[in-house]
C-alpha cells in the first residue's frame, strides 16, 4: 500500500497563488441563468443545457442523473471509449458528442451551452484549447480541479486562498514528482480558464479523495471491503491522525447546484463537516457492517514506513510534505450549499456497489487476495506488531 496517491490519477503535471473569485452578475448569459426560488431550500431552477467534457467515468454519471432529475439537458463529449458502471440508464436521456481533446474538438465549434463540466481536464494543453474555444460560446467555466494543488501539504488549515506553488521543482524523484506534477498541472489549468473566462464566470471546485459507487480505483474501497470481513483488523496511525474525504455523489450534486445558483469562485470540496481522526473514521465506517471485528491499533510509524504502510486512504501518514493533506478547510464549501452523506451510508452503498455485478470478480480478487495487497499481508504484519509490542 506504500504506494503514490496520485498513481491513481493521470501524473499531469502545483500550484500557485490562489485569489479568492468575485461573486458577479448575471453577465451575458443572464436570462438562461436566473431562477424561481422557492421558499428553504427547495428550487425551481430554469433548465439549463449544460456539456460535461468526459461524463462516463466515476464523477460524471452522478452529475448526469442530478442535473437531468433537476429538469436540465446534459450533452457529453468524450471519446466513446469508456462505459459507466452507475447511473446507466439515464445515458439515453444525453446527447453524445465523440471527440479527442488532444486533436479533435470539432464537435464542439458553433455550439451554445450555459455551462460547461469538465471533468477530464488531466493536461494542462487540453484545458487551455477547451476553454479558448469556448469562451464566447458559453456562460460558466465549472473545473474538476483537486485539494492536490496544495502539494507540499505544509500548513494545518488549508483554505482556498493559499499559496501553492506553479512550477516543479527541479531534481524530485517519485511519489514527489508526481504529486507536485499533478497539483502544478491542476493549478496551471485553473489560471487557464480564469484567463479565458474571468473569474465572475468561472466556478473551480477542489475535491479531496472522493469515494462512492463506481469508483475506478481501490483507494477507498479497502475499508468497506476489509470491515464488511470482519476479524482482527488493522487500524494504521494514531487515534487522532486526520483523515478527510468525501462521496462523489455529494460533489456531483453541489456543483450542479453551484452552476443553477451562478456562485463563482473557488471551493474546496471536503468532508467530513467536522475534524476527524482515523480512530473515528473506522468505527463510523464500521457501522454499517455487524460482522463481528477485532480493532488493531498500529501506532507506530516506523513500524509502518517498515511494512511499506504509508498510507490506507482516507490515512495518510502525516508526516513531511504529507502533514496537512488532510486539513483542508472545507468552511467555504459548507458554507456555500455543500452537504455530506453520512459515512456509514456512503461505505454501505460502496459495498453493495463493489459486490454487484459492475465490478468484476479478478478486481474483488486482486483486492483480497494480491500480491501486494494489504489484507493479503495483514495477518503477518500483525504478528509482527505483536511480537514488537
Amino acid at each position: 500500500m506504500a504506494r503514490s496517491r496520485r498513481k491513481f490519477l493521470q501524473t499531469a503535471l502545483g500550484m500557485g497563488i490562489l485569489m479568492p473569485f468575485i461573486k458577479a452578475s448575471a453577465g451575458p448569459f443572464a436570462p438562461s441563468a436566473c431562477f424561481n426560488y422557492l421558499p428553504g431550500n427547495a428550487r425551481r431552477p430554469n433548465p439549463l443545457k449544460i456539456l460535461v467534457l468526459g461524463g462516463t467515468g466515476f464523477l460524471g454519471p452522478q452529475q448526469i442523473a442530478y442535473a437531468l432529475e433537476r429538469g436540465h439537458s446534459i450533452t457529453t463529449f468524450n471519446r466513446g471509449r469508456t462505459v459507466p458502471t452507475t447511473q446507466k440508464d439515464v445515458f439515453h436521456k444525453v446527447e453524445q458528442l465523440i471527440g479527442d481533446r488532444e486533436n479533435n474538438l470539432e464537435a464542439l465549434k458553433n455550439r451554445k451551452w450555459d455551462a460547461v463540466i469538465d471533468n477530464s481536464g488531466n493536461k494542462l494543453n487540453w484545458v487551455k484549447d477547451s476553454a479558448q474555444l469556448l469562451k464566447d460560446n458559453v456562460d460558466l467555466y465549472i473545473y474538476t480541479s483537486s485539494t492536490g494543488v496544495y502539494y507540499p501539504y505544509l500548513g494545518s488549515d488549508i483554505k482556498e486562498n493559499t499559496k501553492a506553488v506553479l512550477t516543479v521543482p527541479p531534481g524530485l524523484k517519485e511519489p514527489q514528482l508526481s504529486e507536485y506534477s499533478y497539483g502544478v498541472m491542476k493549478i496551471n489549468s485553473e489560471l487557464e480558464i480564469r484567463k479565458a473566462f474571468g473569474d465572475n464566470r468561472s466556478i473551480i471546485v477542489r475535491p479531496t479523495y472522493m469515494m462512492g459507487p463506481g469508483d475506478r480505483t481501490e483507494r477507498f474501497i479497502y475499508w468497506p471491503v476489509r470491515l464488511g470481513r470482519g476479524g482482527d483488523i488493522l487500524v494504521p496511525g494514531k487515534a487522532n491522525d486526520p483523515v478527510q474525504y468525501i462521496d462523489v455523489r455529494d460533489v456531483g450534486n453541489w456543483m450542479i447546484r453551484l452552476i443553477e445558483e451562478r456562485k463563482s469562485g473557488i471551493y474546496n470540496a471536503v468532508g467530513p463537516a467536522s475534524p476527524t481522526g482515523m480512530h473515528p473514521f473506522v468505527y463510523g465506517a464500521y457501522a454499517a457492517f455487524s460482522t463481528p471485528a477485532n480493532f488493531i491499533p498500529v501506532t507506530a510509524y516506523d513500524f509502518l514506513k517498515a511494512e511499506k504502510i504509508m498510507e490506507v486512504i482516507p490515512w495518510i501518514m502525516p508526516v513531511d510534505e504529507n502533514k496537512g493533506s488532510a486539513r483542508i478547510n472545507n468552511q467555504h464549501g459548507m458554507a456555500n450549499g455543500l452537504t455530506l452523506t453520512p459515512l456509514a451510508d456512503s461505505v454501505r452503498d460502496m459495498f453493495d456497489w463493489w459486490n454487484s455485478d459492475d465490478v468484476k470478480q479478478d478486481r474483488r480478487d486482486k483486492l483480497v487476495s494480491g500480491t501486494d495487497a494489504l489484507m493479503s499481508r495483514e495477518k503477518e504484519i500483525l504478528e509482527r506488531w505483536k511480537r514488537k509490542r
